[in-house]
């Protein structure tokens, strides 16, 4: 907790919560369920998945906690805190013993994780969720075929507790579904290895507990693709349609342009992917003692089924974005290699759970093969001193995922700043049309609300404002190749442009006011549906 509430007032000085676009869309998200003018249900939008939203709605009904971000904090820094604990009582699980405070160490003290708990970014809340999820299946794990009946007594309710957090971590981000597929062979096989466990009572209550499992791990992802399929019209509008990742690859890659690296190559992909886990865990020379630590940590766990299983499900990353690098259009760019640039290198953290739990387990297997007590003691003193050496390079340098947020970030602020101070001016109750998903944040700094916006999300309300922006609204935002900017140019003798901001490698943007030839017309017919509802990336 001390960790956490320092390194929050330590980023909230440095301004830094709301540097990745992401987050901005996170908390506006969130913040549009309720004020918008069509709230509902409908505003969560697709392809960003709506737990961490329905978390941070009651927070961003303070107006103060949506424009500052603290409201995204709030959810990231508990997650923080409660994965910390998970990671202490999972490795203890897989037999760390003591060894656990040195998971837990590397867990809460890495850089990247401190920075990111400070934001409203989703990473934090999915890793403490799949965290808990795994801790739940050890324990299921360790009950189901245990000969003691109080101990085997406990297993349904680990299943259970294990589905809830899985279901809740497959609301939160794609990574749980490819984790879902591994961990339901795992639950289903002690079940299918012993037929004799229906015939008694006891064994009954688990079977209970399969169905419950079974039906919160198939029908969350089922309820989401009936969501988009009901919206949109397609139930996998979050992996195909124009917000998707591959839509926006195909409308952000210019023609004849060079692939992301890995793409249809997973072997490179891989390569990316690992680079990115070890410029999360340290730089130069301390990227590599700590990965291999928790490789070797891994080896020493397959001698157990259980702890064999964890670690199938802690290093499921390590192929689920390989695979989605190559054929789902999800680049990582790390600034050492080609493009030498920064995007997605965050995802290395996905891995920081195995590392942290599996080095613990190396070190507890040192200690049992070592009697005397100094032999432990400099064991964990070199642990100690990875750890520290590992994290003290990457603080230095800066933690990658900050650097990573700072350089995309730079203009796209600056840019917003200007924005903002413009919107400031306008007349308290003045009515906007914007895309929100290019600079959301513009809005979010001046304070406005989004009910005084029709944006993307307002689909109905929307294609209507940008046919016929002077009878919709009072003034438009529009920034360069966006539909408010076409609609700007195709009713160019009904505005005014009141103010244009121009911020090198942005998009300039130009206020206009509205010159009304006549009364507003009625609104357009009541919102049955939002037809787009999303705001940037995934």
């Amino acid at each position: 907790m001390a960790a956490s509430v320092c390194s929050f007032l330590y980023f909230w000085r440095q301004d830094a919560l709301l540097l990745y676009g992401d987050a901005v869309a996170h908390l506006n998200i969130a913040r549009r369920v309720f004020d918008s003018r069509t709230p509902g249900p409908l505003q969560l939008g697709t392809v960003w998945l709506p737990l961490p939203h329905l978390l941070e709605m009651p927070l961003v009904f303070s107006d103060w906690l949506w424009r500052t971000g603290v409201g995204g904090s709030v959810v990231s820094m508990a997650s923080y805190v409660a994965g910390a604990l998970g990671i202490h009582r999972l490795a203890r699980a897989l037999g760390a013993g003591r060894a656990a405070w040195l998971a837990t160490a590397i867990f809460v003290a890495n850089p990247n994780l401190l920075y990111l708990q400070t934001t409203a970014m989703t990473e934090p809340l999915y890793l403490a969720l799949w965290i808990w999820t795994i801790v739940h299946f050890a324990e299921f794990a360790a009950s189901v075929r245990s000969p003691e009946p109080k101990l085997r007594g406990l297993a349904p309710n680990s299943l259970e507790r294990c589905g809830i957090l899985l279901a809740a971590a497959v609301m939160t981000r794609y990574d749980a579904w490819f984790g879902a597929l591994l961990l339901l062979p795992f639950v289903v096989w002690p079940y299918i290895g012993r037929r004799r466990m229906f015939s008694d009572s006891p064994d009954a209550a688990l079977r209970a507990s399969l169905r419950r499992f079974l039906l919160l791990a198939l029908a969350t992802p089922a309820l989401w693709m009936a969501y988009n399929y009901g919206v949109y019209g397609n139930a996998v509008e979050f992996a195909t349609g124009p917000y998707s990742a591959r839509g926006i690859a195909a409308q952000t890659t210019p023609e004849g342009s060079p692939p992301h690296p890995g793409h249809r190559d997973v072997r490179v992909a891989g390569i990316y992917f690992l680079k990115a886990v070890r410029l999360n865990l340290g730089d130069g020379f301390w990227q590599n003692p700590l990965l291999l630590a928790a490789v070797a940590g891994s080896v020493l766990a397959l001698g157990s089924a259980r702890s064999a299983a964890a670690a199938a499900l802690l290093w499921f990353p390590a192929l689920f974005y390989p695979l989605s690098m190559a054929y789902g259009s999800v680049p990582i760019f790390v600034p050492v290699w080609w493009p030498f640039s920064f995007y997605n290198v965050r995802y290395g953290l996905q891995l920081l759970p195995a590392v942290a739990v599996f080095s613990a387990v190396l070190l507890a297997g040192v200690w049992n093969r070592l009697e005397s007590f100094a032999g432990r003691t400099a064991s964990s003193v070199l642990a100690v001193v990875l750890v520290a050496g590992s994290y003290a390079s990457a603080a230095m340098t800066g933690p990658i995922c900050l650097r990573e947020a700072r350089v995309n970030s730079v203009t796209r602020v600056a840019l917003e700043r200007q924005v903002a101070a413009e919107l400031a001016r306008l007349p308290q109750e003045a009515t906007l049309l914007m895309h929100l998903g290019s600079h959301g944040g513009a809005l979010q700094r001046a304070g406005i609300p989004l009910r005084r916006v029709i944006h993307e999300g307002n689909y109905r309300q929307w294609e209507w404002a940008l046919s016929a922006p002077g009878e919709a609204v009072d003034y438009l935002v529009a920034f360069a190749g966006d539909a408010v900017s076409a609609s700007a140019e195709a009713n160019a003798a009904r505005l005014e442009a009141v103010a244009e901001i121009e911020v090198p490698g942005q998009p300039g943007a130009t206020v206009y006011r509205t010159l009304r030839q006549a009364p507003r017309s009625e609104e357009p017919p009541g919102e049955a549906g939002n037809g787009d509802g999303t705001i940037a990336r995934p």
